[in-house]
């Protein structure tokens, strides 16, 4: 498929499908699944990133069994909005994975998505560092996920 604007989603995605929301750090990747009416985001699990092939075929395998038809991609922007090397790497990285997935991918803004989500994991879970570093990843791909979400409901079909 190809690269997509966010607001081009509804009209390629197949009826009945589902989005993975994709917070991708480092050493990890965060995933996060919407519902079938895109209303939900609800975190999914951490990949721990090897190579490029690994990761790409974990994701292979969670598209298939969850019903994927889109991908939204968290994209790292500096404050001023400006992108810089996170921004190139993200990029990078769908531009790789179109190689190997049928489906559309879409960017969407992840400024202080895993800031965010600490601080609600610190001031509402009270969880510790060690619990919060399980979870983070996968609740901060759920957030982007949450907030591509909301925009896709502003837009008519």
């Amino acid at each position: 498929m190809a690269i997509v604007d966010i607001s081009d989603l509804p009209g390629v995605i197949p009826k009945g499908a589902r989005l993975l929301g994709l917070d991708l750090g480092s050493k990890t990747i965060g995933l996060a699944i919407s519902d079938s009416l895109f209303q939900i985001a609800s975190p999914l699990e951490t990949i721990r990133r090897r190579k490029f092939t690994a990761d790409a075929e974990a994701l292979k395998q969670i598209i298939g069994e969850r019903n994927v038809g889109g991908l939204i991609l968290g994209l790292p922007k500096n404050m001023d909005g400006s992108e810089g090397p996170r921004s190139q790497s993200t990029r990078q990285f769908a531009e790789n994975l179109l190689g190997n997935f049928e489906i559309p991918i879409a960017f969407w803004d992840e400024r202080l998505s895993t800031v965010a989500v600490e601080r609600i994991l610190i001031d509402e879970a009270d969880l510790s560092r060690q619990k919060r570093g399980e979870v983070v990843d996968k609740m901060a791909a759920s957030y982007i996920l949450q907030g591509a979400l909301d925009r896709l409901a502003t837009i008519t079909p």
